[in-house]
């Protein structure tokens, strides 16, 4: 099994959770970019999962399927990269073939190749590289050929990490127009962790 710095790629069938499952199981892992300047990682500290054709806040509600979509129609654990005001995101499919779930990684704290993540970010607070969704793909170096790969092998992939000791959940953010979804506690992120997006949040599960 390949690993990073003593940290197994975790196989294809962890992706087979529920997607709320999913999200959660996340907190913790290490997430992997190699890319020819160098390898960057950081343990994911937030998610948030989308729940397809039954969300409104998801790209796929209502089993809308397009060219941006197709990807998460696919199989669990391919990754799910689009543009959002110039920024790209990075999401884990999720929820099996033709159900069409994914969930955003929103946050991780900086664990190898510091010094290529400052570079990219331009600042020299450590606690502002990762924590946020756009953030954390230019500071690890995720980009759009990153879609519709799978999280199992190099470039980009998730790896073993750290168990969180505690796990937050409360409402996703920036979903405002999307009706009764924008409550949906299906935000989740390692409580008390200085590297979330949204620090401000008590709400505990």
């Amino acid at each position: 099994m390949n690993k990073i710095n003593n940290h197994s790629i975790l196989p294809a069938d962890f992706y087979e959770q529920p997607t709320l499952e999913l999200a959660k199981s996340l907190l913790g892992c290490l997430i992997v970019k190699e890319t020819p300047d160098g390898t960057a990682s950081g343990f994911i500290v937030e998610s948030e999962a989308y729940m397809g054709p039954i969300d409104r806040a998801a790209h796929s509600f209502g089993n809308r399927r397009t060219k941006r979509t197709e990807v998460m129609f696919g199989k669990s654990g391919l990754i799910y990269t689009y543009v959002m005001h110039t920024h790209t995101l990075v999401n884990v499919v999720s929820g099996g073939p033709e159900n069409p779930e994914a969930i955003l990684i929103r946050a991780v704290e900086p664990y190898s190749g510091l010094e290529l993540m400052q570079e990219r970010r331009g600042i020299a607070d450590i606690h502002k590289w990762t924590d946020g969704p756009g953030k954390l793909t230019k500071a690890l170096g995720i980009t759009m050929d990153d879609y519709g790969r799978p999280f199992t092998s190099p470039p980009l992939y998730l790896a073993e990490g750290k168990k969180p000791g505690h796990i937050s959940s409360g409402p996703r953010v920036g979903i405002d127009n999307s009706g009764e979804a924008k409550d949906y506690p299906w935000r989740f992120w390692v409580t008390d962790n200085p590297f979330i997006s949204r620090k401000n949040l008590t709400k505990k599960e």
